[in-house]
């Protein structure tokens, strides 16, 4: 675009030497790919700061618009604050470009360190949000106004936009594509930081002939060997902090393209987290889990074909396989790498007693509604085993519309059963659950167990009929549920009995703003 740009001239002034021009045309061309750059890490560093606040706070749609917000917010600061910078534009855009590199660089490391230290989390995020967003908003102005030399405004405006535009869209798409899922959170942050460096030193060079060059390539030397080690050395570095973030020895930690995967070890307990958040403990998973599967398999008419959405881990599996009679489980987790390990990891692997290798499960790995909307098959039994309802995400899994589709995939005599979350910690959002489904037009029978890792939690069954549970059989070797168990999982008592909600729909998820209240509260 500025290839053909030179710098303008006097009325009557001699036409610039051939050497000149090229010169000029490289100086404008190194101006525009700085725009470029510049963009990209921008955008990667406001996606970054979202992306770790929504895995240690919850609440995608909050986190992320709390992050853009203030990004933007301090942009339009920056670009106010530009005007002021009158002298050394060259000079002072290589500054900020070093000064980007080194605190957008640690960002990332520095949040997972504050979410550790009681009341620096918070300050720290508003801080670099504020501060990086504010450094981004300072660079554009300079760079066109550095631009003006080299053609007329208009022309120079428009190609610096563009290039800037573009530049966003490819942190936008390089961010969640390929950089979050090859890289994880740390490693980028230090790589973006490596990018605003060599930006740096990229137009040091190009306008070599205007600088002393000594003092700002040491500086951007000695950060790039800061920000070096720390791309080398991020896996012990993440295994530092995540120490940091869980009580326990941190035994596995791996960032799969949609979330944090983390299994810890102490003495005999073995726990998942996925995203910060708890999914199971060794030590009292068979009690959610035998609640979860057992009911919902001994009510169904016909069990042969089961649908199983969610639980990746297996351990939901391996209870389904403890009914003989199951010839079809068909496993639909969003997720590959929770399956891989599932098969592979050795301490998940035993747990689950190898369930993902039998031949009966067929995992796929796609989006649960996705799934349901794509096939027409109809199952005995379908159990719902997400994680609760903490983003917008996942908000549209507990909605009306969603149980509408399941109904739709049960067999004549079917049962399906959700995960409801706690309705003690959780009730309005419980109840929310029990709301949808029968809004769906299911017949629904609520169950809660205390699990101890997660205190009183809650299960709905739903089928065409009445859902009694009086006489079920349930399958030997079971070590929480029993036939009498069995009949106390209907009472609700004065703190967790159904209260009035509205249903959650696609479009307007009640079940989030519920379950963020009930989390504030009891955080």
């Amino acid at each position: 675009m500025a290839a053909d740009v030179v710098p303008e001239s006097a009325e009557g002034a001699a036409a610039p030497s051939p050497e000149a021009a090229e010169q000029a045309r490289a100086e404008a061309l190194a101006l525009l790919a700085s725009i470029f750059l510049v963009a990209a890490c921008g955008l990667t560093y406001e996606l970054m700061i979202a992306t770790v606040s929504s895995y240690l706070l919850g609440s995608s749609v909050t986190q992320f618009s709390l992050s853009v917000g203030l990004f933007v917010g301090s942009m339009g600061i920056g670009s106010w604050i530009s005007q002021k910078i009158t002298k050394g534009l060259l000079g002072t855009f290589i500054a900020l470009e070093i000064a980007l590199g080194a605190v957008g660089g640690v960002s990332v490391s520095t949040l997972f360190w504050a979410y550790g230290a009681s009341g620096l989390y918070w300050p720290l995020l508003i801080g670099f949000l504020v501060l990086i967003g504010t450094l981004v908003g300072i660079e554009l102005p300079l760079l066109v106004r550095m631009l003006d030399r080299y053609g007329q405004l208009r022309t120079i405006v428009a190609q610096a936009l563009s290039v800037d535009y573009l530049g966003s869209l490819a942190g936008s798409l390089l961010f969640p594509l390929l950089l979050l899922p090859a890289l994880g959170l740390t490693r980028t942050s230090f790589l973006v930081g490596l990018v605003n460096l060599g930006v740096a030193v990229y137009t040091l060079n190009a306008f070599r002939a205007r600088f002393r060059l000594g003092a700002p390539l040491l500086l951007c030397g000695g950060l790039a060997v800061v920000l070096g080690a720390g791309f080398v050395q991020a896996s012990r570095l993440n295994g530092f902090l995540e120490r940091r973030l869980y009580d326990d020895e941190v035994i596995y930690a791996g960032q799969s393209k949609y979330q944090r995967i983390v299994f810890t070890r102490w003495k005999d307990d073995f726990r998942l987290f996925l995203d910060g958040n708890l999914q199971f403990s060794s030590t009292d998973e068979h009690r959610y889990h035998e609640t979860l599967v057992h009911p919902a398999m001994a009510l169904a008419a016909n069990r042969q074909e089961v649908l199983l959405l969610g639980a990746g881990d297996g351990l939901a599996a391996r209870e389904v396989l403890r009914h003989g009679d199951v010839r079809s489980l068909t496993l639909v987790d969003l997720d590959p790498e929770m399956t891989r390990l599932a098969r592979t990891f050795p301490a998940l692997r035993e747990l689950n007693r190898r369930a993902l290798e039998d031949r009966r499960v067929h995992v796929r790995n796609e989006d649960a509604h996705h799934f349901l909307e794509s096939t027409s098959d109809r199952y005995g039994v379908v159990i719902v085993d997400l994680p609760d309802p903490n983003g917008d995400a996942l908000a549209k899994l507990y909605s009306v519309e969603f149980y509408r589709l399941v109904r739709r995939h049960l067999a004549r005599g079917g049962v399906c059963v959700v995960q409801a979350t706690s309705p003690f910690f959780s009730r309005d959002a419980y109840w929310c659950v029990v709301k949808g489904m029968r809004a769906a037009g299911l017949q629904v029978r609520s169950l809660h167990a205390y699990v101890p890792s997660f205190g009183d939690w809650g299960f709905a069954l739903g089928g065409e009929r009445d859902l009694s549970l009086e006489g079920l059989r349930l399958p030997p070797g079971l070590r929480y549920l029993t036939p009498e168990v069995l009949r106390t999982l209907s009472v609700f008592d004065g703190d967790t009995a159904e209260v009035p909600v509205e249903v959650s729909t696609v479009d307007h998820p009640r079940i989030l703003r519920y379950y963020l209240e009930s989390s504030r509260k009891w955080d």
